[in-house]
């Protein structure tokens, strides 16, 4: 069964950081062949991709609003994918999910066929 874990969120402090993690057990979805997605969604709103990574070649994308403050990151044997947030503001609070296909990143494809449940992030002080 194909399902995707995230972990890592929490109630940070405006200026804090996190590191999200997205994994999946490696017989169902190998990272090595699937562009992985980050994606956010706050009360209210709709869902918005936060940036992906290249399976191909560990390239990144990312949504204006985050750029120079998360980066995405990837661990092969791990088979697992990392958000790290710094420089956290209030709206970047949200559920934050992570997302597996092939060839999806390059192209801004959002349309990501395995989902994983998300893991909470709130920016309070």
């Amino acid at each position: 069964q194909v399902q995707l874990m995230e972990s890592g969120g929490g109630l940070v402090q405006p200026g804090g950081s996190l590191r999200l993690s997205c994994t999946a057990d490696r017989f169902y979805l190998d990272f090595y062949f699937n562009d992985i997605g980050w994606f956010r969604q706050a009360p209210g709103k709709e869902r918005e991709g936060v940036g992906c990574i290249s399976s191909s070649d560990g390239s990144t994308m990312y949504a204006d609003s985050v750029r120079d403050r998360f980066t995405i990151s990837r661990d092969i044997q791990k088979n697992e994918v990392y958000l790290q947030m710094d420089n956290l503001k209030p709206e970047d609070s949200g559920t934050y999910y992570c997302a597996a296909d092939r060839r999806r990143c390059a192209s801004g494809n959002e349309e990501y066929e395995f989902w994983g449940q998300g893991t909470q992030v709130a920016v309070s002080s």
